[in-house]
């Protein structure tokens, strides 16, 4: 790259921290950094990280970046972040609350609220977020928030991404993205007034930012003041983004109908494009064109995936100072490889932090079963990684159901980087997973954003394919996939046998 040559940044505020690549306008990535923050949890089912710490990090990234090369060749910048991640906010955008984190779950008796009422616009409406909505979205959040006391005139209830665009440009835009997915919104049709009285939230438009945008399209550009404070240029474009595995897609190069986008992070997010409408109650959407034009989204989850590896490093290991850990992990990877498929007979529940997909099940927990003295914490940390294996098959398995053609699965994220789990994962689904060579399939997304809304490309879904770059096939291994059929069975019996009891030890 020559010192005068254009690039464009993605920007990808994710769960554990802040990622930001800066891409040639024809996808070479230049140079990459990061940053993490803490997320507290004061109860049980609470998650909470305090806004203030992702525009740190967002300025410790790029000041950084700036020893580097000079920022005044970024010509574009592209945002995605955590979804249904919500704060308070005043008229002067100062945060007034701990932003509520996607997965919080303290809204579960509002969104129960919702999805019983019986009024047909709810139930229309529903039938577009597969009927019902989680406790985890932008609505139900906001209904906790106005029972609560918080949403006070002139205050604004926004999301993650929309108060990072507005510290950029100064503007409260929302995303079509988010807004189709977690907002009850319709594409052609926009908010539904007569949806929002019945469910009790009529003052919506009071909170919410006036307008939603497509990806891709400009918000608009840096202010004087954000670019004293991150180092940038004045004027700089600031592209809409969107939810931070959703524009993965666009990373992966997953465009076309049929291709599955697993994204690895602190949970795992299932994404596939279809060309009509799919309805089924285990599965989120149909969101009708959150990312490309005349193309439907449907999507599986899981909860807790990577962030149980990290529990698990911070409770077998809080001795070992952060920049050892490698070596620790290397070491579990190391030792979780000589044990058998199946764990020598323990099998994990994933849901942690409840289930999303299929049984949307916010009161499910985790389980470790089939425990003897001869196990060790290897075994427990392999467990980990088939739970979450087993949990996506079980959504592959839903996907299926609705005869959705699944004919490629292209992985990423900081999962990906574990060959072990990338195994474990293909060979527990039968299935041969592709990954990418750059793994942050977010900012690459996102910079894919900038690029197309710079006029570098004609369509998102060109700038997409173009950008692009397979890196490794994984590929089932027989014998290893006839092993995980047992004990996949057994995860399957354990939900319907402990959701019930899971329910009943709830701590309030």
């Amino acid at each position: 790259m020559t010192m005068k040559q254009a690039i464009v940044a993605g920007i990808d505020f994710g769960t554990q921290g802040l990622k930001v690549g800066l891409f040639t306008v024809a996808g070479k990535l230049v140079w990459k950094g990061e940053r993490s923050y803490p997320t507290v949890y004061p109860h049980a089912g609470q998650a909470e990280q305090n806004p203030q710490h992702w525009w740190k990090a967002l300025r410790e990234v790029l000041a950084e970046a700036a020893s580097v090369l000079p920022l005044s060749q970024i010509e574009g910048i592209g945002v995605c972040a955590t979804s249904s991640t919500v704060l308070v906010v005043d008229e002067a955008g100062t945060p007034q609350t701990p932003a509520l984190m996607w997965m919080d779950k303290r809204a579960v008796a509002q969104a129960q609220t919702i999805n019983e009422k019986e009024e047909p616009i709810v139930k229309d409406i529903l039938r577009y977020s597969g009927g019902k909505v989680s406790e985890e979205w932008m609505v139900a959040k906001a209904l906790y928030l106005k029972e609560n006391g918080y949403l006070l005139p002139g205050r604004k209830v926004v999301e993650q991404l929309d108060w990072i665009n507005f510290k950029l440009t100064n503007r409260w835009v929302a995303s079509q993205c988010n807004a189709v997915c977690k907002w009850n919104y319709r594409d052609g049709e926009g908010f539904s007034p007569a949806f929002f009285k019945a469910i009790d939230l009529p003052e919506y438009r009071e909170f919410w930012p006036e307008e939603v945008i497509p990806v891709g399209s400009q918000v608009g550009v840096v202010t004087e003041g954000a670019a004293v404070e991150l180092g940038l240029s004045a004027g700089i474009p600031v592209f809409q983004g969107g939810i931070d595995a959703h524009i993965g897609m666009l990373g992966v190069g997953a465009v076309d109908s049929g291709i599955m986008s697993l994204v690895m992070g602190t949970s795992f997010v299932h994404l596939v494009h279809a060309e009509e409408p799919v309805f089924h109650e285990g599965l989120w959407g149909p969101y009708e064109n959150p990312i490309l034009p005349d193309k439907w989204l449907i999507e599986g989850g899981q909860l807790s995936c990577g962030s149980l590896t990290t529990w698990f490093l911070q409770q077998f290991y809080p001795h070992v100072p952060a920049e050892q850990l490698y070596r620790v992990y290397d070491e579990l990877l190391a030792e979780a490889a000589r044990i058998a498929p199946g764990s020598e007979g323990l099998v994990m529940m994933d849901s942690w932090q409840g289930n999303r997909t299929p049984y949307r099940n916010p009161h499910a927990t985790g389980s470790l079963v089939g425990l003897t003295l001869a196990h060790t914490r290897y075994h427990i940390f392999r467990a980990i990684l088939e739970a979450t294996a087993y949990g996506t098959r079980n959504i592959i398995s839903t996907f299926e159901e609705t005869d959705v053609p699944i004919t490629r699965i292209i992985a990423c994220g900081g999962g990906t980087k574990n060959a072990l789990w990338m195994q474990i994962l293909s060979d527990v689904t039968g299935l041969v997973i592709e990954t990418l060579e750059e793994t942050e399939a977010g900012s690459k997304g996102a910079a894919i954003l900038a690029s197309y809304g710079l006029g570098h490309y004609l369509t998102l879904a060109d700038a997409a394919k173009a950008l692009a770059e397979k890196g490794h096939v994984y590929t089932p291994q027989p014998d290893a996939h006839r092993a995980y059929d047992r004990y996949f069975t057994t995860y399957l019996d354990l939900h319907k046998a402990l959701f019930p009891i899971m329910k009943e030890l709830i701590v309030t």
